[in-house]
């Protein structure tokens, strides 16, 4: 039976809308919606269940009782458990990135990593601890709480989370009502902005300022801003919609509802129109007032994407969106566009009619389009049947064409059957190709991977040409974490699958053994990791310290080496450190340059325990020679020379640092006897200036013990060796 394309097309003043049932509920009679808070990530991500406490809810066994948040997909299948047991919830929500994030009453927020329970934690600050967390707001990147004191805190990012306060609202008498957030991406000032509805008013709160805008017709219980945030729709608590720009420079229409009763979600359907649900009804609110009903019987959630709604009921998934004009145009009945004309064409030449001709040669002008349109049409099908049939119609029009690139056609063929894959049941991602395109295929493998769905990620990969190193690894680290199988049998089932595969790393799945307190399949794992850069590391992290130090100096990189002995320097005492690097004497040579950039005493501790007495002592004598103190510099000369006669072996500067602690000990005394400066002369000066104050018994037994020659003793005492200026 051929599938009617317009089959759920309902209009709305001139545009169809069409409301596509995507999957039957696999959950049956486990889930009750009415007794849940049901969140969903973009781009046809996962779903979030959260028990409503507001609410009451039905006995399902003692194993229930226990809190849980439940993972769905589309579908309905059940993907993961959350257990929940850190206080109560005032906000769930998504990132682009399909994270779950929840938000405490006390201003703890969690970030869950994937669908295994990895999660990172961090708070909203002191104003959240004391006054506690009322409500959230969530978009891709960040989200706005509201506390119970009425003020407002924002985070962009959760890779690195600041808490940031908003402006204060301003009034002393405020009757808060309805709220939302416009995302940093579409405000002017680049940072999240936030609609209060406040008595009868709107303010615009950033973290700046708070304006009012000075509207009258309030209270507005619910205010949400359209996808490309041009738009804000205001919902009064008397049921009238108003829908202005998002400055509130323009006002673009008004709708009364009809009714008192307070709708459970206001929301936009794509940029298009105001779709607002009921306990059991969703009705499209058009931008010339008109509107479209839809009605249930049971509680309904929605949840907005780019191009349209996610509709969960208890029993199925569905989607509703605009029939975009290329395909309402195709299908339209009566249809004369060369894009209908071609796709009779097609039926035509299946029942060998000449007809096909005829409709080619009718439309031979705008074949071009015809083709480009079809191809488009078949990205907004989800029924199989019509996609191949557009394709099918494209295929045949670029036949015809004498010159017409098939690039587009052939990514679309691609694009279709990797949508197709990930829409089926037993996967539930529910993304259309307009989705697909904003989240890119790279992200979509990563919603994969969070699923543990490897192979189909694995083909999808291979399919469009992305790397799979990731894919590899990603199952590596699931299969240390799950496998009951011994270290050894792991390790040569994860070798044998890795081995060959361009780029990948074992350092990732060796930390995620570690991690797991698989300490000896995490160091089999390293030896197969060929770069020292990723091995050392983990292996310093898992204290296996002399085996890091071996891998760096293997690695010939100074720099890992600085980095490994930086290290090893901080965690152990000197003693242990110099030991560790004793026998090794690359890693030596690098601690020498190390203490001499470092300063004198590391290097003579250095010295010391490698018993390179000399060098130690010539350090000695280096800083020596810089002290101002003259008895300091005496002390020093004194001990470099002891340890100069404590070494082994022998050294020809010993005798020059014996000789230079002599003669200031010589100094001191001439100065203390004959009240002149001596302190800093050459021996030759020495021996000139006692001659000169009429010592020269003192200079002879000078001359004597430092063997001055006699000759230069002569010229000396006569005034004519030039002795050298100092410079």
């Amino acid at each position: 039976m051929v599938p009617n394309p317009t089959l759920g097309w309902e209009r709305l003043q001139d545009v169809f809308y069409r409301k596509r049932a995507e999957y039957t509920m696999m959950w049956t009679d486990e889930v009750d919606l009415s007794e849940f808070i049901v969140t969903g990530a973009p781009y046809g991500g996962a779903i979030a269940l959260v028990r409503d406490t507001s609410r009451p809810m039905s006995y399902r066994g003692p194993e229930l009782r226990q809190k849980m948040i439940l993972i769905y997909s589309n579908a309905g299948q059940l993907i993961c458990n959350v257990p929940w047991d850190k206080g109560s919830i005032r906000g769930v929500g998504w990132n682009n990135n399909e994270q779950l994030v929840i938000v405490t009453e006390d201003g703890n927020v969690r970030l869950y990593h994937d669908f295994q329970g990895g999660f990172t934690q961090f708070s909203l600050g002191k104003e959240a601890e004391d006054h506690g967390v009322a409500e959230c707001r969530f978009w891709g990147t960040g989200f706005v709480a509201r506390l119970s004191n009425n003020r407002f805190v924002g985070i962009s990012r959760y890779d690195e989370p600041r808490p940031r306060l908003l402006a204060e609202i301003g009034s002393t008498s405020v009757d808060l009502h309805g709220w939302n957030i416009a995302p940093p991406s579409y405000t002017l000032s680049r940072h999240v902005e936030v609609f209060v509805g406040i008595n009868n008013t709107v303010n615009v709160i950033d973290s700046m300022e708070s304006q009012d805008k000075y509207l009258q017709e309030g209270p507005f219980t619910h205010v949400a801003v359209s996808p490309n945030g041009a738009l804000l729709v205001l919902y009064t608590s008397y049921g009238k919609i108003y829908v202005v720009s998002s400055d509130f420079s323009k006002k673009y229409s008004e709708y009364d509802t009809g009714t008192l009763e307070s709708p459970s979600q206001v929301i936009w359907c794509a940029n298009d129109c105001v779709a607002v649900a009921w306990e059991n009804e969703i009705r499209l609110v058009g931008p010339g007032g008109g509107a479209l009903s839809f009605y249930y019987d049971s509680r309904i959630a929605l949840i907005p994407e780019a191009d349209g709604i996610r509709i969960i009921s208890n029993e199925k998934c569905e989607f509703l969106s605009k029939v975009p004009d290329v395909v309402a145009e195709l299908f339209r009945i009566g249809s004369t566009a060369p894009s209908a004309i071609l796709l009779d064409a097609v039926e035509q030449l299946e029942f060998k009619s000449p007809k096909a001709d005829d409709n080619i040669q009718l439309i031979r002008s705008s074949l071009n389009e015809a083709v480009d349109a079809c191809v488009k049409a078949a990205s907004y099908e989800p029924e199989r049947y019509w996609q191949k049939r557009l394709l099918k119609a494209a295929l045949l029009g670029k036949s015809v064409l004498e010159l017409y690139s098939s690039d587009e056609f052939v990514e679309m063929c691609e694009t279709l059957r990797v949508l197709n894959a990930v829409r089926y049941y037993d996967v539930g991602i529910l993304i259309t190709y307009e989705q697909f395109i904003r989240l890119t295929p790279e992200r979509l493998i990563d919603r994969l991977l969070s699923r543990q769905r490897y192979l189909l990620a694995l083909r999808l990969s291979e399919y469009l040409q992305l790397p799979t190193d990731k894919i590899y690894i990603r199952w590596s680290c699931s299969k240390v974490k799950t496998s009951p199988d011994d270290d050894n049998t792991i390790c040569k089932t994860i070798v044998n699958k890795l081995k060959g595969i361009p780029g990948v790393s074992y350092e990732e799945v060796a930390r995620t053994a570690y991690d797991e307190g698989r300490s000896k399949l995490a160091t089999q794992l390293l030896n197969y990791e060929h770069r020292a850069g990723r091995q050392v590391p983990l292996l310093l992290d898992m204290e296996e310290d002399e085996i890091a130090l071996i891998k760096a100096v293997e690695s010939g990189d100074p720099d890992l080496i600085y980095y490994v002995l930086l290290h090893l320097k901080g965690k152990y005492s000197l003693a242990q450190f110099f030991r560790l690097v004793n026998d090794k004497p690359v890693a030596s040579a690098v601690v020498e340059q190390l203490a001499r950039n470092e300063g004198p005493e590391l290097l003579k501790d250095f010295y010391y325990q490698d018993d390179r007495r000399a060098d130690s002592a010539l350090v000695i004598y280096r800083e020596a020679l810089l002290l101002d103190d003259v008895h300091d510099r005496m002390d020093k000369l004194k001990l470099g020379t002891k340890i100069f006669q404590d070494s082994r072996d022998p050294y020809p500067d010993a005798k020059a640092m014996e000789d230079h602690a002599k003669l200031y000990e010589h100094h001191l005394g001439y100065e203390k006897d004959y009240k002149t400066a001596f302190v800093g002369l050459t021996v030759a000066e020495t021996i000139k200036k006692l001659i000169k104050i009429g010592q020269g018994s003192k200079a002879s037994k000078l001359k004597g013990e430092f063997k001055v020659p006699d000759k230069m003793f002569i010229f000396l005492k006569e005034g004519t060796y030039p002795v050298p200026k100092k410079t």
